[in-house]
């Protein structure tokens, strides 16, 4: 659907927006003040609120569930506090009998013909709570909307998306893109997933850009949001691995559709090499997130300090898309 962005000429295809190549922020502007805003302190309350729903739900918040359904009366509300307009639009499941509901969340500013998107999935597997997967992407996405406000004077809008079933299949955030238009995908500028962003034994990867065919690297303009992601991460200390896409969460829905892709995640069963010990801190040799798709995966196993860096990372991204004009 894009065209290839020519990076070091500075140019990017009709329908997108590049942002330019980071500098040192100016003090003052909105981006500088909201990295500064969003902090590790602010979405741990919202994974506290996930994890109190989980407790009072069987210990999960699966979809479909009573813990899933509360969750997305939770976080609607969250959102609809802060002043954006909200929807929580139904799914039918496929592989199993069931509706479930996205949660949906735009910006009421901005040049509605380019649009940036930032979605995580709300969901947790029937194992455990999901405080980290993906209770951690879920809780950066609201502190970065809570602190923005539903009406920032921004050139584009922000819609945040919280996408049900990703365990199963990604059919939340399958529907989603199914519902869509050609105009409507059209209109995205970018789709940022996020899941998993405060594993134990965090790690820092970037995906977008990286790899051999399509599938990997993401649609043409891709490596634009996987380079943007590096930056900002950059910019809070942190030299971020660049790593192929792997089919593994909702970002192969976007990626099917054409729409010009980043993602973030910490790492899950996966092990830490002693190069990214070095690299990053943390114990080589072990996994990213021991209590990966499991009962101890609970708010007090997070890691806070990779909460803030990723959420001052995706903040300064989603807005740097944001003030970017159509080009």
């Amino acid at each position: 659907m894009l065209a290839v962005v020519f990076l070091l000429a500075g140019c990017a295809p009709a329908g997108t927006s590049t942002p330019e190549r980071s500098e040192p922020p100016d003090p003052g502007t909105f981006r500088t003040q909201l990295v500064e805003d969003v902090t590790a302190a602010g979405s741990a309350v919202h994974i506290d609120a996930l994890q109190r729903i989980a407790d009072a739900n069987g210990g999960n918040r699966a979809a479909p569930g009573p813990g899933y359904d509360a969750s997305v009366d939770y976080v609607a509300q969250v959102l609809r506090d802060a002043g954006f307009d909200v929807t929580t639009p139904s799914v039918q499941l496929e592989d199993t009998e069931g509706t479930v509901r996205n949660v949906v969340a735009q910006t009421r500013t901005g040049n509605a013909e380019n649009v940036v998107l930032a979605g995580a999935h709300l969901d947790s597997v029937p194992e455990g709570p999901g405080a980290n997967d993906n209770g951690s992407g879920v809780a950066a996405l609201l502190e970065i909307a809570v602190r923005m406000g539903g009406s920032p004077q921004l050139p584009n809008p922000v819609r945040f998306g919280f996408w049900a079933a990703e365990e199963q299949n990604f059919e939340g955030s399958v529907g989603y893109v199914d519902s869509l238009s050609p105009e409507d995908r059209e209109r995205l500028a970018v789709y940022l997933n996020v899941d998993m962003v405060a594993s134990p034994n965090a790690g820092y990867f970037v995906q977008g850009g990286v790899g051999g065919d399509l599938a990997a690297t993401g649609p043409p303009g891709s490596d634009v949001a996987g380079r943007v992601l590096a930056e900002e991460l950059a910019a809070v200390g942190v030299a971020a691995e660049r790593v192929e896409f792997d089919g593994g969460s909702d970002f192969a829905s976007f990626l099917d559709a054409g729409i010009r892709t980043g993602g973030v995640l910490a790492g899950d069963e996966g092990r830490k090499t002693g190069e990214q010990a070095e690299r990053w801190g943390g114990k080589p040799g072990v996994e990213f997130d021991p209590c990966y798709h499991a009962a101890c995966d609970r708010a007090e196993a997070i890691d806070r300090t990779a909460l803030d860096r990723f959420g001052d990372a995706l903040a300064g991204t989603i807005v740097r898309f944001a003030e970017s004009p159509r080009q």
